[in-house]
């Protein structure tokens, strides 16, 4: 096993040489696959609902949403206390912890999706647990921002979060192939619907075994947390650790802390859901939700007493610098929308271009199957794909040309492609043949996704200049927190305005939202007078 790491000063360059570069890549590179399942577990629902549709599973297109988007805020929710957890109970401690965690829903979905009428609320309870794949990240990049000097803190979060969100892609790929094959056992259950794969289309009346997109994770997260286990360090220097105490009470605090933010988000999420799918009914706006969702999640961590109590306040003084929140709402451009469009691209795909868009007696049909439709899962993981890949390309740019300045320039190029995606969005909702627009909506979502890949790792650059060492870590997990809620609120989005017959309107929408951002970046860091000059 690992030892704990009394010093820690990567800025040493003497230290870095010697010996700290060694544990830090060491570090790193366990961390990678970790998170990259953090992200599988958390988003493979976009994949999933897509087949539970081709296989019949008596659930309509709205509840399916639901699925994605309960374990968005979940996930989205769980990295409020994650951000705090590597201060408090350390790395090694905390991935390893976080990353078995992610076994529960893993085998619980893979049991659940053996059997078609199995209810609604038991899969909304696994997804839910998805989220620990989510909160992760939080903690995962706090972690590795401890590790590396300020002059590469691009690459090596860059790296990070990138390598990391392949679990997306990882996803995307390996799940419609591992359900071709009987691999893990169960009974096979019959397409419906013609499904498909990374290599090519599957004919309706094929056996498939949907229940191994749970039990794959299994597999692989079982070594990867005996890896984190003996291969990652805690940092139990005075910036990073201080009096880490023992690793059950460490466990005790991050299990606590994590309950906390699954009864918030669960309160949040019977708020905003109709009766029907397991909510109050009163579906109150996300809007009013989710910042009540923060503001309780934020407030509860700080009435646990004790050192935890004393941690966190010394931790939430980054609410008081008016630089964190300008950083989570750039970040939330570039990460919420990266996480959001990962877990919608698949089903977007599945209802707006699988489908023929008929007028029948003077009204819209939307419900008609479309045999020329593309495959959503054949083509799903290609935007997380290269939003992912281009990642720590991004943050070494940035390393090089100011963090700021790629973030202004990547943001143009976002709207640009929200407006294109949106134009041909709207031809093809009202298309008896909406494959005739798919490859312009592809190339156009496909440019989106790279732009926010890039954005991402340009953030990370600016974090890392504007605070110092024992803030910097606490920030990246706060942004990505509130960032996060993208993979809630863009499903949620999409799945409203599809309903409403305007899916496009979703993409104006973000759009908007991209222009403030390019206001509040200019304001804060690229202006003559800005409060930090980036570059």
């Amino acid at each position: 096993m690992a030892k704990n790491l009394e010093a820690w000063n990567p800025e040493d360059g003497e230290f870095w040489k010697a010996d700290g570069k060694r544990i830090a890549t060491r570090n790193l590179w366990i961390s990678i696959p970790c998170l990259l399942v953090g992200f599988a577990v958390w988003l493979y629902w976009g994949i999933i609902t897509v087949q539970m549709i081709n296989l019949k599973f008596p659930f309509s297109q709205a509840e399916l949403f639901t699925l994605a988007a309960i374990a968005g805020l979940s996930g989205a929710t769980l990295r409020i206390p994650s951000s705090f957890f590597i201060r408090i109970a350390g790395g090694r401690n905390t991935i390893a912890l976080t990353t078995a965690l992610l076994i529960l829903p893993a085998a619980g979905t893979g049991y659940l999706l053996q059997d078609p009428s199995t209810p609604l609320w038991q899969f909304q309870i696994m997804a839910l647990l998805s989220g620990f794949g989510g909160g992760n990240f939080a903690s995962s990049m706090s972690n590795i921002s401890f590790f590396y000097p300020k002059s590469v803190q691009g690459y090596s979060l860059g790296m990070n979060a990138g390598l990391g969100n392949f679990g997306v892609t990882t996803m995307q790929i390996l799940v419609p192939l591992v359900m071709t094959v009987g691999v893990f056992g169960g009974s096979a259950l019959i397409l419906a619907n013609s499904s498909g794969t990374l290599i090519g289309k599957i004919p309706a009346g094929t056996e498939t075994y949907i229940h191994n997109a749970g039990y794959i994770w299994v597999v692989i997260l079982v070594p990867l947390v005996v890896a984190a286990w003996l291969g990652m360090n805690n940092i139990t220097a005075d910036h990073v650790t201080p009096g880490l105490g023992s690793t059950p009470a460490a466990f005790a605090k991050i299990l606590g802390m994590l309950a906390i933010g699954l009864i918030t988000a669960s309160a949040g999420l019977w708020l905003l859901l109709p009766a029907n799918a397991g909510g109050s009914g009163l579906e109150l706006s996300k809007w009013i939700v989710l910042p009540l969702v923060i503001a309780a999640t934020v407030f509860a961590l700080r009435l646990i007493p004790g050192a935890i109590r004393r941690n966190l306040d010394q931790q939430y003084s980054i609410f008081r610098n008016k630089h964190t929140w300008a950083m989570t709402v750039i970040y939330t451009m570039t990460f919420g929308s990266f996480i959001g469009f990962s877990a919608a691209f698949g089903l977007a795909i599945k209802v707006v271009f699988g489908f023929q868009h008929i007028e029948i007696d003077g009204a819209m049909t939307h419900d008609t199957l479309n045999p020329n439709g593309p495959s959503a899962l054949m083509y799903a993981w290609t935007g997380p794909f290269i939003g992912a890949l281009i990642r720590p390309v991004g943050g070494m740019i940035s390393d090089r040309f100011g963090g700021a300045l790629v973030t202004q320039i990547v943001s143009v190029v976002m709207i640009a492609c929200a407006l294109g995606v949106a134009y041909f969005l709207s031809l093809a909702y009202a298309s008896p043949t909406p494959e005739d627009y798919f490859l312009p909506f592809l190339v156009l979502f496909l440019i989106l996704f790279a732009a926010t890949g890039i954005g991402n790792g340009s953030t990370f650059r600016t974090i890392a200049i504007v605070f110092d060492r024992t803030q910097a870590g606490p920030v990246l997990g706060w942004t990505s927190a509130v960032a996060a809620y993208g993979a809630f609120i863009i499903p949620k989005v999409f799945g409203e305005q599809i309903k409403a017959t305007t899916p496009e309107y979703a993409l104006y929408g973000f759009a908007a939202f991209y222009a403030i951002c390019i206001c509040i970046n200019w304001w804060f860091y690229l202006r003559r007078n800005a409060y930090v000059k980036n570059p």
